[in-house]
């Protein structure tokens, strides 16, 4: 008992004297011990990188799930160690109530059919959703996670610590310098001198250490952005691949609806047919972002003429020729399209009136039409 007094009345006098030294050197009356311009860099960028992966961690969670109730619901969860139940996506549960309707209103009719159609491509649309905000969370919000709450937190702790080694630093200088002080007017001070020179020796002892394991701290926020950075490229990947997905989905919907409005409705002009989409292995992840073909919101018509154009009697445009490198491979529709292999260098040219859309290109003797969405233009 009497060694836990001993105890508590020795941290509660070593915290009094931080206290003092603290509110002393805010006031300008004590002198403080400053690091050097090194460690602050190191302390300043270990700040921001702790704010900005906070500041993205929460704007990705803002992404990955808009409903401000679901996600304080999914961090309850995860404080209470419980798995996160799961949840119906809103493309779901479209797709659920269309498939309803369809059933109520006739599966069999025009309306109803298209509903069954577009309730499926919603519902595959769904499950991409998912499937990439679990890849997301797992990829990307984990680690930045992880580093908040682990070594952020032991940075954190180390800075404390640091700081309270610095004050008693400072506090033994104060004292030292008083007890000399007090030498010059009497030499009875000589005992308290020589006290105070040891109390300040173990302080910048304990001091340097403390800063030397600080410091190793701080320059592991390089390894840390170099983690992130994986993790970036990681999830820069499954959101290409979701759009890619809800691409291909919505493409394959739209020929769908295509050939059953043309059934329905004889004559009327549903729209210019849009290539194939691309596999998704066949470039890389920026790239296929960056070219990912866009489906318009409505197709226009075909120029006069366009359709029966007779390849053989074409010219370059006056405009002059380009080269462009094959991003997919791409299967000629028909004989009026020149075929393509991933890779391969061809010509292309535009003609007067021609649908932006498209290309004339040109290998060796053979040309066609070309998607312009499948290829990338060379300066």
């Amino acid at each position: 008992m009497d060694f836990n007094m001993k105890k508590l009345a020795s941290d509660a006098g070593i915290f009094f004297t931080r206290a003092v030294q603290f509110t002393e050197e805010k006031f300008g009356q004590a002198e403080k011990t400053e690091l050097d311009a090194h460690f602050e860099n190191l302390l300043a960028r270990a700040d921001s990188t702790k704010n900005w992966t906070e500041r993205i961690l929460r704007q990705t969670e803002v992404l990955l799930q808009p409903n401000p109730s679901a996600r304080v619901e999914e961090f309850l969860y995860e404080k209470l160690d419980r798995k996160v139940p799961s949840r119906v996506t809103n493309g779901e549960l479209l797709a659920q109530y269309m498939a309803e309707a369809a059933s109520e209103l006739g599966p069999t009719t025009p309306y109803g059919t298209t509903l069954v159609k577009v309730s499926e491509a919603e519902k595959r649309l769904g499950a991409a959703e998912r499937d990439f905000i679990h890849a997301a969370s797992v990829s990307f919000l984990t680690p930045l996670r992880n580093f908040l709450e682990g070594d952020w937190k032991t940075i954190s702790k180390e800075r404390r610590l640091l700081q309270n080694r610095r004050l008693d630093l400072d506090a033994c200088k104060a004292r030292l310098k008083k007890a000399k002080a007090a030498e010059a007017k009497a030499s009875l001070w000589n005992d308290e001198v020589d006290k105070a020179e040891q109390e300040l020796r173990v302080a910048q002892t304990e001091f340097d250490r403390q800063a030397e394991v600080t410091r190793l701290l701080l320059e592991g926020i390089s390894s840390t952005h170099v983690n992130h950075l994986r993790c970036l490229h990681e999830f820069v990947k499954s959101q290409t691949t979701y759009y890619a997905q809800c691409y291909r989905h919505m493409l394959d919907l739209q020929k769908q609806l295509g050939s059953a409005q043309g059934a329905i409705f004889p004559g009327t002009f549903v729209g210019t047919p849009e290539p194939a989409s691309p596999p998704l292995s066949s470039t890389s992840p920026t790239t296929a972002a960056a070219t990912m073909p866009v489906v318009p919101a409505v197709a226009s018509l075909a120029p006069p003429g366009e359709a029966a154009l007779c390849l053989e009697e074409v010219a370059p445009s006056t405009s002059g020729t380009r080269k462009a490198r094959v991003l997919y491979d791409y299967e000629a529709a028909d004989s009026s399209e020149l075929a393509l292999l991933a890779d391969e260098l061809i010509t292309v040219y535009s003609l007067p009136g021609m649908d932006p859309d498209w290309l004339i290109g040109e290998r060796g003797n053979k040309k066609g039409k070309v998607p312009v969405t499948y290829l990338e233009l060379l300066s």
